[in-house]
This record gives C-alpha cells, structure tokens and sequence, in this order.
C-alpha cells in the first residue's frame, strides 16, 4: 500500500508540473500577437497536452487498480471499487504553535512539546493508516482532535502560517489552505476510503465476509453523506457535492451487491417463488448500478472519474440485468401450475414482476396457457443472453477491465448457463410467435441504507488541556500576561468573592483592599495560587488553598480578559449571548438609576470564605439584570467582550 501511494505521490507531482507549464503556455499565447512565437507555443502545448494525458493516465490505472491490489485472492465474485486516499503533505506544528502559546497564552511553548510531539505523531500515522477498523479509529481520533486544536490555535483574526495541503484523489491536482476545513474533510474522505477498502477485503465467500462487506459500504457512505452535508465548499473536486453524491451511489450500489450475493450464498432453490423472488432482487441490483453509471456519465463527473469505475457499472447493469430475465425464465420454463399450487399467489407473484406486459396478456394467462409460458420464457432467456453478450462487449473495450480475470469467467459463464438453457427449448417455431419480453420491476427485501459510525464520534483528551478550560483558555480571547497578586488576611473580612467553575473568577472587588490595590480588577480569573496552577479548580478548592493565608500573605496569579472588538456589531441577534452568566451582588443590589453615584448605598460585602460557604445557593440562582452607570466608573459597567464579526468566520465557516 505505501508502494501505491508512493507512485500516486509521484505522478502528482509530475502532473503538478505539467499543469503549470500548460498555464505558462496558455498564458503566453494569449499574450503574444507573433506569429511565429504562436506557433512554438502551439507546439509546446501539444507535447505538455500529450504528456498530460499519460500521466493522467497512469494515475487512472493506480486508481483503478485498487480493487485488484486489495483482492489477492481469486474469488467467484464480481469485483468491487474501493477509493484510494487522499495524500497530503507533512506538517511541523512545533514551532507556530509554540510561538501562539507564547504570544496568546503567555506561557513558556517548549514546555507544550511532549504534546506537540503526540498530535504531530498522530497525524503522520493518519497519513498511511491500517485497512481495518483500528485505521478508520486513528483516523476518527484525529478527526475529533482537530475542532480542539481549531479552538486552542486558530483565531478568528490572525493567521498562524500553517499550510494544509491536500490532493485530489482523482486528478492528483494540490488544494492548499490556511484553515483546518480541508484537514477535516480529507480525513473523513479517507474513513470513507477505508471502509470502501474493508469492504473489498472481505472474504465473500462467506455469510460474515459478505455481512462485513455491507456494514463497510454503508459506512463508507454513512461518512461520505455527513463530508457532503457538512463541509460544502471545500475547494477539491473529489469533495465537491456532485462528486461525493455519486459516491455515496456507488457504495450504496456495492452493498446492494453484497446483499444479493448473500442471498444467492446457500444457492437459488429451484422453486417459482425463490427464482422470481430472486429475479427482482438482481433487477434492483442492476437499478442502481444504472444510477450510479448515469451520474458518471455527466459532465463534469466523467472528466474526473476513472473508466474503469463507468465501465464496470455499465458492466454489472447488464450482468445483473441479464440475471434477471434468467431467473424468470427459469421460473416459467422449469415449472408448471400444478393443481396444488397455489393460483393466486402465483399470479400475484408474477404480476408485481412486470409493470406493463404486451395487449391482450395477462399474468394468468402466461400462468396456465403452456405455449404462452413457454413463449414468455423464451423471450425472457434471449434478453438474458443479449444482455450478457453486452455485458462482455463492454468488458472487452476497457484496458483496465481486461485485466481482471476473475471477472471474464463470470460473464463467460453467465453467458454459457443463459446459452444452455435457451439451447433447451430451442425449436423450428423460433419466430412463428415472436415475443419481446417485458422489463422485470425491481424489488428488495433488503434495501442498502446509510450508516453514520460510531467512530465519527470518537472521545479524545485534549493534548492541550494544561492551557486551561477551552470554554475560557481558546484561540478567540485575548488576555493580558498573568500579573501577581499578593492575599493577605484582611481580604476575608472586605475583600472580594469568587464565581464559577474553573477558572474562579474574581467578583464583587471591593476597591479598597489590599488586593485591589496591588493590581487585582473586578473580573479576574485566578489561574495559579502560590506554585499550584487553578485553571482546573473550582471555588471550594481555591478557597482550600485560600484559607490558611497568614499574615505575610499568598501570591496569587491572575489574568484579565481583554476586550478585542468593544464595538457592538451592526445587526446581531445573538449579540446578547455575550454577557456574563451572573453579575456582582453589588450589581444586582442597586435599582435606582436616578441618584447620583455618590448617593449609592452598597452593602458591606461578605468574605469570600463565607460566601462560599453560605451563598452558594444563592449564586446559583441569580438573574441576568444588567445595569448602566453613567459614569463608567463601576466595574460591572465594564465593556463587555463580544463575538467577532461575522467577516472573521468566512474563512472558516463550513456553509
């Protein structure tokens, strides 16, 4: 496998080339009005054309060759098509991120390198994972780290000089953004690949291969319906929605298939209602590899797609299709109402086979009148005979097709069963009562459905979790350096009290103490007491560590958040979502706008200990009741941080 995606790496490269160089030509001729320099650019262009379209060439045959490098083993199954994976660069986040840990988080980035060593580790493992479940795992656990490293380093408002590059899986051609949307939509466009190749592993010549094979393709299109739902824009034609439709089609189509060889797996019981019951099985398999061909078919589908792929589903629509009309007749040919048969049921059965039989038929005539069942029965088995000598034609004209063996011998022999049983009814009244037979209706007891796996939704620890709570510690706050504070004694009696979870934020300061007046502000949250860092406390465990402060008193660290767009955006309906989820009790204390500030009266506040200990119901249950002070002077009245602008999320929104 990584011999493969060496060689596809390669041709990407060699295509990359080519491509510029058809631009440069291209270019130029449209800037140059000589003559004589049209003419070798001209000449230029048909060799770069032509050297173009072997390479792409070649990068179809890797591409369609992937159903014969997953299969080693001959098996008597038609074969199926699995999705190469994308390529992509190599990374090194160590050094941006280092400096965005430093810059935004103000702490020291090389002691974040055991971590970074961990998430650079585990992308580079996605690059060539297993085809098994662990692979589609690594894969997920990477795709669920990555909204983490989104909100940890990729802000709204800077760019941090990562490149994430990625290639078109069907045309070798590079996309590259600064954002983290290709990353993700590649790596679930590679889960999606390796189910596809779970799938073509699968050992169907048994009932848990064949099961293991449909839970793949529905997986595989489980995932490729949440790429297409979720990231609609992304820039790489082998993502764009009409692609990812068609796929999601093909593996649909494939587990269809599986179905029915599941099916047919113990053998086809030579019974009227088991041969017609499988008639429209194979009908409906032959129904969709029809879709899936048709989409193919479409521009710019069938510029993008390999031939091989449109080749086999117009291939396995006539085989199939072929099958069909064999079970039919089969089931007319081989068998007569008996009167203990069961008329009724018969007839119901045949009818819901065709849509539309010939003026003047009817199911129960072709039932009971010999020579129409006979006559019927023929018409049915030429259909299949024409159709598989279709079906082979088709296989014939595709170089990539030819190559597969195991294929050859199953229309062959097709073919050669449809053959011998036309050969056993063959007479000299061939045309004296010639009938076309009509197209068998479709049916299935067991319809191909999506499923979205469970590993899309994969529970990782945040290799970053030592910054602090994301809620508050993300790439979209700004924050000041941490400053030193120093606690003493008297702070308990009139100093300040703590709010919330982790980390305990600083309310109801009272700017007459001590702490206040060596630095601490309304809103501060405490992210280390003495050496012990609190990003992860709640308020019982600071006020623990709190409460023995003695009288040279304890250093504490805090930060403040800083107000990055104190402006209130233009139209916003959310813009309230910004506000503080609890206010200080001085704030919610006061209601009479009209008197002077000086005319205020403020309630001598509790210790922070006591509040604790005593309010904690209280707090819980307080409202959200801003208030305005004119003066700007008190600390509730403070700008409050709101959401970025809208035009910041363009570069990163997935609609």
């Amino acid at each position: 496998c990584i011999k493969l995606q060496n060689k596809r790496a390669t041709l990407n490269q060699q295509i990359i080339k080519q491509m510029r160089m058809r631009a440069g030509a291209e270019n130029l001729l449209k800037a140059t009005n000589n003559n004589k320099v049209k003419e070798m650019v001209l000449l230029e262009l048909s060799y770069v054309n032509s050297d173009l379209q072997l390479l792409m060439g070649q990068l179809e045959g890797l591409n369609s060759s992937m159903e014969v490098y997953q299969n080693t083993e001959e098996t008597a199954n038609i074969p199926l098509i699995a999705l190469g994976l994308k390529e992509t660069k190599e990374i090194d986040f160590s050094s941006p991120f280092k400096d965005f840990i430093l810059e935004h988080y103000s702490e020291d980035g090389r002691s974040f390198e055991e971590e970074l060593a961990d998430l650079m580790d585990l992308r580079q493992s996605c690059r060539t994972p297993s085809r098994s479940e662990a692979g589609v795992e690594l894969l997920a656990s990477y795709y669920s780290h990555l909204p983490l490293i989104e909100s940890r380093f990729f802000s709204p408002t800077r760019q941090n000089g990562i490149f994430f590059t990625w290639y078109d899986s069907f045309t070798g051609v590079p996309v590259c953004q600064q954002n983290l949307l290709l990353e993700k939509a590649s790596i679930l466009f590679n889960m999606a690949a390796l189910y596809s190749q779970i799938g073509t592993r699968s050992d169907r010549q048994t009932r848990v291969g064949l099961e293991q094979a449909i839970a793949a393709f529905q997986k595989a299109a489980g995932v490729l319906n949440l790429l297409k739902e979720t990231f609609t824009h992304i820039p790489s034609y082998d993502m764009s929605p009409a692609m990812v439709s068609m796929l999601i089609r093909l593996m649909l189509a494939q587990a269809q298939q599986c179905l029915f060889e599941k099916m047919a797996l113990p053998g086809v019981s030579n019974q009227f209602y088991a041969l017609i019951r499988m008639a429209q099985e194979a009908a409906k398999v032959s129904e969709v590899f029809d879709q899936v061909h048709q989409f193919m078919i479409q521009t710019p589908i069938k510029d993008n797609v390999p031939l091989f792929w449109s080749t086999m589903s117009l291939v396995k629509t006539n085989h199939y299709r072929s099958m069909a009309h064999y079970f039919v007749a089969a089931a007319l040919l081989d068998h007569e109402l008996g009167p203990r048969d069961d008329e009724d049921q018969q007839e119901k059965m045949l009818s819901q086979v065709y849509d539309q039989l010939p003026e003047g038929r009817t199911p129960i005539d072709i039932l009971k009148n010999k020579d129409e069942r006979k006559r019927f029965g023929k018409a049915h088995i030429r259909r299949a005979v024409s159709g598989h000598e279709e079906a082979l034609r088709i296989y014939s004209l595709c170089e990539h097709l030819t190559k597969l063996e195991a294929l050859k011998d199953i229309l062959k022999a097709s073919h050669q069963r449809s053959l011998e049983k036309y050969s056993d009814f063959e007479n000299e009244e061939e045309f004296t009562d010639y009938v076309d037979a009509p197209d068998i209706t479709s049916k299935t007891e067991h319809r191909a459905e999506m499923e979205v796996p469970a590993a899309t939704k994969v529970k990782v620890i945040d290799f970053f979790q030592r910054l602090g709570p994301l809620a508050i510690f993300s790439a979209k706050q700004k924050w000041t350096p941490p400053r030193s504070v120093r606690i003493y004694p008297e702070d308990r009696d009139e100093g300040f009290t703590l709010k919330g979870e982790s980390p305990v934020q600083v309310v109801s300061l009272d700017p007459h103490c001590q702490a206040a007046g060596d630095g601490l502000k309304e809103g501060d949250y405490i992210v280390a007491v003495g050496k012990t860092d609190s990003k992860w406390m709640g308020v019982s465990e600071v006020m623990q560590l709190l409460k023995d402060v003695d009288e040279e008193g304890t250093e504490i660290q805090v930060v403040s958040l800083m107000d990055s767009n104190p402006s209130m955006p233009a139209k916003s309906a959310t813009f309230c979502g910004n506000l503080p989820k609890t206010y200080s009790m001085i704030c919610l204390a006061y209601n009479d706008e009209e008197k002077p500030l000086k005319n205020r009266k403020v309630t001598k506040k509790s210790s922070f200990l006591s509040w604790g200990m005593k309010n904690k119901m209280k707090s819980a249950s307080m409202l959200n009741l801003p208030t305005m002070d004119h003066s700007g002077a008190m600390s509730w009245n403070k700008p409050i941080p709101t959401f970025p602008s809208s035009s910041c999320y363009n570069s990163d929104s997935s609609h």
